[in-house]
């Protein structure tokens, strides 16, 4: 992990970056399930799961958006901070075996109503399985300072 400032005006709105991949494991499930207390029989049960649709079991949802978000947290930039994550959708089931990535994209710039010495920056955060197809999609709101007055960093 490195670190790196990078201030309002520097973000652009388009740029894209991808995540590296991370493929999806029973012990994730196993895990997961502990920590968060889900143990319904779509995530752990291979027996129920063989009656659904896809006919195995399916990733917690809640699982794949830490992991796809933590797939993004290569940098440290010091001057933002998480203002937390909107429009949270599951578009696709993922199982074991799926390999995930995240596609970052900026998708909008605009004035921080309650901090003028800094703007929202969104961040379209697109969980993406081995086919490229999205499975899970969520907005990143950071809060990100601007320049200090009189530098053109």
């Amino acid at each position: 992990m490195s670190e790196q400032t990078i201030y309002y005006e520097d973000y652009e709105q388009g740029h894209v970056r991808l995540t590296s991949g991370r493929t999806i494991t029973e012990t994730d499930f196993v895990v997961h399930a502990g920590h968060t207390g889900d143990f319904f029989p779509h995530h752990m049960d291979a027996e129920f799961a063989k009656t659904l649709p896809g006919g195995q079991r399916i990733a917690h949802g809640t699982m794949i958006f830490s992991i796809g978000v933590g797939l993004t947290a290569s940098l440290i930039n010091p001057v933002a901070f998480s203002y937390g994550y909107d429009r949270l959708r599951f578009v696709r089931p993922v199982h074991i075996g799926d390999t995930i990535r995240t596609r970052v994209t900026i998708a909008a710039k605009e004035d921080d109503p309650k901090r003028p010495r800094a703007g929202r920056v969104v961040e379209r955060c697109e969980v993406i399985n081995q086919r490229g197809e999205v499975v899970l999609a969520a907005d990143h709101i950071l809060i990100v300072e601007r320049k200090p007055e009189g530098t053109n960093q």
